[in-house]
């Protein structure tokens, strides 16, 4: 049973992952800053997948990416890690991860979008369909109506949700960009690329804003050291490897789509760890959301 659904089992387990990822994250981005959490968990991710790929491949850096490879990959981690992740980061901060993780639902479309530009890849009636489901979910957790249904306003942070959108883009253009550089490369080492990439990213933001104080009393706070380790681990580091064996022995459209139900398991931890309020229209929307994804891949 177990053997001919590997992919599957595998796809449902990053989804876990990626829920205790964007909770953890949020807790530390809280304590810490968002700025400080993104450098300090790509530091320790970049040594999870370093140990990961010296026992795999017996390279602890990647030494043998084309020149291509290098280029391609460091852009994608410039734009998904330092650029898309920073805002989605600081959006945990201002909206929480629940409702930032509803925001990347729409990460497939946006990418779809761009690829169909950037990478000729076409789009079917349905998959226009899906995202409009996709943002339609989106739209009944973020707009609410006062004075009896006259007047309609935005119930979340509109700042939260333009950063945790850029923080979708981000990370769309971040996977468009991995794509065309990875090519048939080792997907773990064209990680480490992109991580590289990250850490010098944030090195120079830190340097320039003069926040090394902050990393430092980073380090001595245990309870945010501890969520960030938690983060990375089952992050930068499961995460992308559960991800990638979720693709190898299943379709991509099953596997995605079941990665995509983020929004929805992340509701009762938010309820009985961060005790958040969440009520039954955003439990209905993010369950919309995930379904229009579902049709996406269809």
């Amino acid at each position: 049973m177990l053997q001919n659904h590997i992919g599957e089992f595998a796809a449902l387990l990053t989804a876990f992952f990626w829920t205790i990822t964007a909770l953890a994250f949020e807790y530390a981005s809280n304590k810490v800053g968002s700025l400080i959490v993104n450098f300090l968990r790509l530091l320790l991710a970049f040594i999870f997948l370093s140990f990961y790929s010296w026992i795999s491949r017996g390279h602890i850096l990647p030494t043998d990416a084309t020149s291509s490879a290098w280029l391609w990959l460091s852009l994608s981690g410039l734009i998904g890690f330092v650029i898309g992740d920073l805002f989605l980061f600081e959006s945990y901060t201002i909206i929480g991860s629940r409702i930032s993780m509803l925001i990347m639902t729409l990460v497939p479309p946006i990418t779809a979008i761009f690829s169909w530009f950037i990478l000729d890849e076409t789009m079917s009636l349905l998959s226009i369909f899906g995202m409009i489901i996709t943002v339609g979910g989106i739209l009944i957790v973020i707009v609410s109506r006062k004075n009896g249904g006259k007047k309609i306003f935005i119930s979340h942070s509109l700042k939260g949700l333009l950063y945790a959108f850029i923080g979708s883009v981000g990370q769309s253009f971040g996977l468009i960009f991995s794509k065309v550089g990875m090519g048939s490369y080792n997907a773990f080492a064209a990680t480490q690329i992109r991580i590289v990439t990250g850490i010098i990213g944030f090195f120079i933001i830190i340097t320039l804003l003069g926040k090394w104080k902050n990393v430092n009393r980073a380090f001595f706070n245990k309870d945010a050291m501890k969520r960030i380790t938690l983060g990375s681990f089952f992050g930068p580091f499961l995460g992308v490897s559960f991800s990638l064996l979720a693709i190898q022995h299943a379709l991509a459209g099953v596997a995605s789509t079941i990665m995509a139900i983020v929004p929805i398991l992340i509701i009762p931890p938010a309820i009985l760890i961060m005790k958040q309020k969440v009520s039954t229209k955003e439990i209905i929307g993010a369950v919309i959301s995930v379904i229009g994804v579902a049709i996406f891949f269809i």
